[in-house]
């Protein structure tokens, strides 16, 4: 007797529908075909503990399991709880209604309980565009399951509970959740705000017109000048999450398990912030199974790297790519993934290996070779990819002490919130661009238009600085932005003075 039922492998972001099927006939052994791995392989044992641990046999006869389509390769646990219950009912000792109609997913502990699987938010999402007629999973997965709408999400927590919701014998009411409602009520869920930063406002301002325009950024400055706490509270001024973006985002978190037992949606932008140890791969994403990377977990957000000459150089040099196409694609022998990775990279750096070069009080005890060979760790390429440089002092103890009322997250998001509002309008026959700092060169021709004078003033500053074509572009980027929150139209002399500013790295004289 032939039995079937629905589940799914998860290949990057999407997932793509399996078919499980079970013959019992005349024989000995247990043959598991369609590509499967090791863990899909070995839940044999598994499912053969957990009939026996729940008063039913495993068949003493030929088993085949067969998983399709048979030339894509099947990996994990996930598939122990519809490979045990079709076993169940090609071998007649259950009924079960409507089990093809399901999709089906869950790893078996021996003793019949469900662990939680991974990518359950993708597999949803294809649970409902092939109609299914519900997802039958994990409890603790549930939630994440549920903020897809118009699908049955039936939570179990042993199997026991999926044999009686099959054969009707258990009434199991779908999880639901309001989407909308839960996604409103957290994308101003943050703790952190720019209130408790007490001085810093030529940063403030910067990070302001990084958060306006979506540019990258890069904060030098000696150790404890608060190049850090200012990092952390960028997502707090950034605008708020689109459905549709939170809904990107978490299907990065699903995949590697990374979302919390209570947390069906992300609703703030994520904060990605690695070791300087960090590997290449474990950075961009990759390995033999491909993963996401911390970039592709800092998608529609910050990434943020901490002491940034620190890195491996092999490791930021990864990053130029994704840095311009925004997604990461990787190749392997027989598979090829694409991981988004649409961030915000945030750098701090201090100025030499000591720290306190340029530092108003304290000596550097660096020579100026040091200092250069320092700075050099990061590749010109690279510094390029980066918009804004900006130079961070120490903050002075009266203004550490004076207690004056700071501006909250709240205020600066709203002018970030109307400069992006100007930025939608103007790309809006741009399906993948939404920022300033997303413009190809083509686009900011058109976009970024300059009077004569303020030519004159980019050729004097191009010519002094040495600056790239890349560099140009981007410094007219800016520009654009800063005239995006003044609330101007045309591109001004004092808008261009500015951008040019946060080219710091690029003067010769500077770590020399």
């Amino acid at each position: 007797m032939v039995t079937k039922t629905l589940g799914s492998a998860v290949y990057g972001v999407n997932a793509s529908l399996i078919s499980i099927e079970v013959n019992i006939v005349k024989g000995t052994h247990f043959f598991m075909v369609g590509l499967p791995d090791s863990a899909v392989k070995e839940s044999q044992h598994r499912i053969e503990s957990v009939l026996k641990h729940t008063g039913y046999a495993m068949p003493r006869q030929r088993v085949i399991v067969n998983l399709a389509p048979a030339d894509m390769r099947k990996e994990g646990a996930a598939y122990d709880l519809p490979i045990a219950l079709c076993i169940l009912h090609a071998s007649q000792q259950c009924h079960f209604d409507h089990l093809d109609e399901y999709m089906v997913l869950g790893e078996l502990a021996l003793n019949g309980s469900l662990r939680p699987i991974k990518g359950v938010l993708p597999i949803a999402i294809e649970a409902r565009k092939r109609n299914c007629k519900g997802f039958v999973l994990p409890q603790e997965n549930a939630p994440e399951a549920a903020i897809i709408n118009n699908l049955d999400i039936i939570p179990v927590r042993h199997i026991e509970e999926a044999i009686g919701f099959f054969t009707g014998a258990k009434t199991i009411a779908p999880v639901v959740i309001d989407t909308r409602a839960m996604f409103a009520g957290g994308i101003n869920d943050y703790s952190l705000d720019f209130a408790d930063v007490q001085g810093q406002e030529n940063t403030k301002r910067t990070l302001e017109i990084a958060a306006a325009g979506g540019h990258n950024a890069i904060m030098i400055g000696p150790p404890g000048a608060g190049k850090t706490m200012l990092a952390k509270r960028i997502p707090s001024i950034l605008p708020p999450f689109t459905l549709e973006e939170a809904l990107e985002t978490t299907k990065i978190y699903s995949v590697i398990g990374k979302l919390g037992q209570r947390d069906g949606l992300m609703t703030t932008r994520p904060f990605r912030a690695p070791h300087h140890t960090i590997s290449d791969v474990a950075l961009v994403g990759g390995g033999s199974i491909p993963q996401p990377g911390e970039i592709s977990l800092a998608h529609n957000g910050v990434l943020f790297l901490d002491e940034l000459p620190e890195f491996r150089r092999a490791v930021l040099e990864v990053m130029r790519q994704p840095l311009e196409e925004r997604k990461v694609s990787i190749s392997r022998a027989k598979i090829a993934v694409d991981f988004p990775a649409s961030f915000m990279l945030i750098a701090s750096m201090n100025p030499c290996p000591c720290g306190y070069y340029n530092h108003p009080t304290k000596e550097c005890v660096c020579d100026a070779a040091t200092v250069r060979r320092y700075l050099n760790k990061v590749s010109g390429p690279l510094l390029d990819r980066i918009d804004l440089h900006v130079e961070v002092t120490p903050v002075s103890f009266d203004e550490m002490t004076a207690r004056r009322p700071t501006e909250k997250s709240t205020a600066i998001r709203a002018r970030v919130v109307q400069a992006r509002a100007i930025q939608q309008q103007r790309f809006q026959a741009s399906r993948d661009i939404h920022a300033n700092a997303l413009m190809p060169s083509a686009m900011v021709k058109k976009v970024c238009i300059i009077s004569k004078s303020g030519k004159n003033l980019l050729k004097a500053a191009t010519e002094k600085l040495g600056l790239s074509a890349r560099a140009y572009d981007r410094i007219l980027k800016m520009s654009r932005t800063i005239a995006d929150l003044a609330g101007t139209e045309a591109i001004k002399e004092e808008h261009l003075a500015e951008a040019i500013q946060y080219r710091s790295l690029d003067r010769e004289e500077w770590g020399g």
